[in-house]
């Protein structure tokens, strides 16, 4: 809160290639390219912005075909990376359906290659043949549509010429899948082994939801009471081998007591909102007793540390000489009381910004713990808000997987957090409230290392959020204070409108590729779980939206209604509500956000 962050981007187009034609195959020749029919799904295939599935129904040959519909300024392409042999001919086919339907090859070290189908209608043969250059030893092949285009489909795809051989060879499926008790967002599965694998990859339907190198993995980010099927397949140098068998699982009932819903108490559609209780500003103090029932959860802030390493948190109200009119600290308890008594939650808010906080020893992990569960106990709260900004990440840059953190105040933060719900039980309220740059910029950048002038620290709260998401009740990204941010259709959105609050929600409740690394998808949270962060006017922050604007997204993201260019991936009724910097902000604007936010739900 109350940070500005400046995020430059930037975007890239491609070059596409000519059509060349060349003699056909040898009897001899091979067909390089794997799973060409579909019919083990999208295995070998990488599909841009989430555009290609597998269809059972019209296909050419077989029993499966590839479906990929452009959006927005995505065509729709799907590839394959091909081993082929230097200065060979290839002849590339594909059956394809609909207008604009394009087949090539790229990196063929000679001149690369496309051609396409110009009208819709029944399946037609496209081919084209290229020559490689001297010292290509992998081509990438590609099927794609046209932007504004209607889906295409793709079918039996081959590249026959000559093999290149090799010793390595694909490895065998793996066998046994099974899977263990599942809890209600995650279910655990173990498999044996196939021949030949340096490597697993896990898939749920056709979404890849995890790469490993072991035989088992738990699954987690999926919705209470629901059944799933699962494959896995092995990998190696030469490529994935087909799926295993399909094993089903059912997730548990939600927990009425457990943290996924605040202790079973939040309402279907919450407002949570930040009280200044320990600072004052130009939207003036306001008393805990004022503030009104619209405000479902409401943010204590701020909770600060002594100094920046030590871990230990303090809190305490507004001093009269800053805020004129605060209550004492027995009215503000007893206050408190009233709300929860009424239904509302109060956590501790830690960190916005000026309160940062770096956990880098276990001595900082295990003062934070004792000095946050000394607020909780004074003040009687319901849980915690972590709201860590800035350089309280300034040292998370060397983990390279969000799934396996390594850094201390990534690895102490998580730790403390699991102290503190193990501590108070399944009635203790987790929220969060990161910023654009630490989340959804990790679709473009994660980890250490050179990202074109980026920081390093883009995406790291990732780790946070997996490792602590079937613990957490809310999290509201500030979607405000940014710059402009890649959304799943690989465009730009910028603050202030419905279609930024639109992409940067479907990231969460889609799951995203993280850093492009389609072995590292972070995976969708639960629609209960989400609130969207915005800012209450126009001097709150960066980034106001208005109330009409907000609607929109609400319709988008709930009804699949008054979507603008960006087309969401799924439609979640269940998307839990709104979240707003401030409650004064809010009354400094004559309760302006609180007023739409209960016309829009009800309340």
């Amino acid at each position: 809160m109350r940070r500005a962050w400046s995020i430059l981007t930037a975007a890239a187009l491609a070059t596409a290639g000519f059509l060349a034609a060349g003699p056909p195959a040898a009897a001899a020749d091979a067909d390089l390219v794997r799973n060409g029919g579909f019919e083990a799904g999208l295995t070998g295939w990488s599909c841009s912005a989430g555009s290609g599935a597998v269809v059972t129904t019209p296909v050419h040959g077989g029993t499966s075909a590839l479906k990929a519909t452009p959006a927005g300024q995505d065509n729709g392409r799907c590839s394959q990376a091909v081993t082929v042999k230097p200065d060979s001919t290839y002849t590339l086919t594909a059956w394809v359906q609909g207008a604009y339907v394009y087949l090539g090859a790229t990196g063929t070290g000679t001149t690369d290659v496309s051609t396409w189908a110009q009208t819709p209608g029944a399946w037609k043969q496209l081919t084209t043949s290229f020559r490689t250059g001297a010292a290509t030893t992998s081509v990438t092949v590609y099927t794609n549509g046209w932007y504004g285009q209607p889906a295409h489909l793709t079918d039996d795809v081959s590249l026959v010429g000559p093999d290149p051989g090799g010793s390595v060879q694909l490895p065998a499926a793996p066998t046994g899948l099974t899977a263990a008790t599942p809890t209600s967002t995650s279910v655990p599965l173990s498999w044996q082994p196939g021949a030949g694998a340096t490597g697993y990859r896990v898939y749920r339907g056709d979404t890849l939801v995890a790469s490993v190198t072991g035989t088992s993995t738990t699954v987690t980010g999926l919705t209470p009471a629901t059944t799933y099927g699962f494959q896995v397949s092995a990998t190696n140098a030469a490529g994935e081998s087909p799926r295993s068998a399909v094993v089903t699982a059912t997730t548990g009932p939600t927990d009425p007591g457990g943290p996924g819903d605040g202790g079973g108490q939040l309402p279907p559609h919450a407002l949570v909102g930040y009280l200044h209780s320990s600072f004052a500003n130009g939207s003036g103090y306001l008393r805990m007793a004022d503030v009104p029932a619209s405000w479902d959860v409401i943010n204590l802030a701020f909770g600060e540390p002594t100094s920046v390493t030590s871990g230990d948190i303090r809190f305490q109200l507004c001093p009269v000489s800053e805020c004129p009119g605060v209550e004492t600290p027995a009215e503000f308890k007893a206050a408190i009381k009233a709300k929860q008594a009424a239904g509302k939650k109060v956590l501790i808010s830690i960190g916005g910004q000026n309160g940062q906080v770096q956990l880098a020893t276990t001595a900082a992990r295990d003062t934070f713990v004792s000095s946050v569960s000394k607020i909780i106990d004074e003040y009687g709260l319901n849980g915690l808000d972590i709201d860590f900004e800035g350089h309280s990440l300034s040292l998370a840059t060397g983990d390279t997987d969000f799934r396996a953190p390594t850094t201390p105040v990534i690895v102490n933060l998580i730790s403390a957090v699991k102290t503190l719900k193990a501590k108070y039980g399944a009635g203790f309220v987790l929220t969060m409230a990161p910023e654009t740059f630490f989340v959804q910029l990790g679709y473009q950048y994660y980890g250490s290392g050179p990202w074109g002038g980026q920081d390093p620290r883009a995406g790291a709260y990732l780790p946070v959020i997996h490792a602590l998401r079937d613990d957490l009740t809310l999290i509201h990204v500030q979607d405000y204070n940014s710059g402009s941010i890649m959304g799943l259709d690989n465009q730009y959105h910028s603050m202030g409108g419905a279609d930024f609050h639109i992409a940067m929600t479907d990231m969460l409740l889609t799951g995203f590729p993280v850093a492009g690394n389609t072995s590292r998808v972070f995976p969708p949270l639960r629609p209960e779980q989400v609130a969207i962060g915005l800012p209450a006017t126009t001097n709150a922050g960066n980034g106001h939206t208005a109330p009409a604007e907000v609607n929109k997204a609400l319709d988008c993201l709930t009804k699949k209604q008054n979507c603008g260019t960006y087309q969401t991936h799924g439609t979640w009724p269940a998307l839990r509500g709104l979240m707003t910097w401030s409650i004064n902000w809010d009354r400094f604007g004559g309760w302006e956000f609180s007023r739409n936010f209960d016309g829009y739900f009800g309340g």
